[in-house]
């Protein structure tokens, strides 16, 4: 792995973060993400700081992995930050450029992250998949590596106030076999959600649930919204944020 000073500088911080807050953090077939070659990296999305696991199994097989960020950060510390870990900015109205350079990168040899759902998921189960993973996995020609992680949404999610000091929180890690990109962007995206499924419920598996608790899903006896319910309150979100861009009127 070829140094990347602010990269390893980063990496350090993470990992004292996650010292501190006590986090145990169980990754199981860390095997399965190659030490060289393109791939694209998908992973559910429940938490704000999920990357940071993400980043932490990249570093594991020796790897950095390339994050997507949105374009408009690219500029002050955040950008410096970007520009020094080749993240790959997302202009979402230049989209057609941000994807040829996801796919650049993975041809280059890249481990690029991908969260087929795009935004967090309220309720804590898997949302539709977009299908921009997979379409980058057939155009570069490299396979899918599916990805799991649950309780990561404890630290700091959505709609639940954030637990950012000690606590302990086991958070555990599944990564899957390999998908080889040799179906249409449909199927592979079907595919790649079943995956993930069953990959999220090894995560859950065994995993200590609180009775009632806002961060544990619905069907598993907790309080967070269905996927229906889920959907009305992004809906609703989406709205806010829309009436805020508005100009005043006059």
């Amino acid at each position: 792995m070829a140094r990347e000073p602010v990269y390893d500088v980063l990496t350090g911080l993470v990992r004292t973060i996650f010292a501190v807050q006590g986090l145990r953090i169980d990754i199981a077939d860390q095997h399965r993400i190659p030490s060289s070659g393109g791939a694209v990296l998908a992973v559910n999305h429940t938490a704000y700081l999920d990357f940071m696991e993400v980043g932490l199994v990249g570093r594991k097989s020796g790897r950095n992995v390339r994050y997507m960020m949105k374009a408009e950060l690219e500029h002050g510390i955040v950008g410096f930050l970007m520009k020094h870990c080749k993240a790959i900015g997302v202009d979402r109205t230049a989209g057609a450029e941000s994807y040829s350079r996801a796919v650049d990168a993975l041809r280059d040899g890249e481990l690029v992250v991908v969260y087929p759902e795009a935004t967090i998921s309220r309720s804590f189960e898997l949302k539709d998949f977009k299908s921009g993973a997979a379409r980058m996995a057939i155009e570069a020609g490299v396979p899918i590596i599916p990805l799991a992680i649950w309780g990561a949404h404890r630290v700091w999610t959505k709609d639940i106030p954030k637990q950012l000091g000690r606590h302990n929180f086991p958070i555990n890690i599944r990564i899957g076999d390999p998908i080889p990109p040799a179906e249409p962007p449909e199927e592979l995206t079907a595919t790649l959600r079943t995956s993930m499924s069953d990959l999220l419920t090894q995560a859950q598996q065994d995993y200590p649930m609180e009775p009632g608790a806002r961060w544990v899903p619905a069907r598993l006896g907790g309080t967070a919204p269905t996927l229906a319910e889920a959907a009305v309150l992004e809906q609703e979100e989406l709205a806010r944020r829309r009436a805020k861009s508005q100009p005043p009127k006059p």
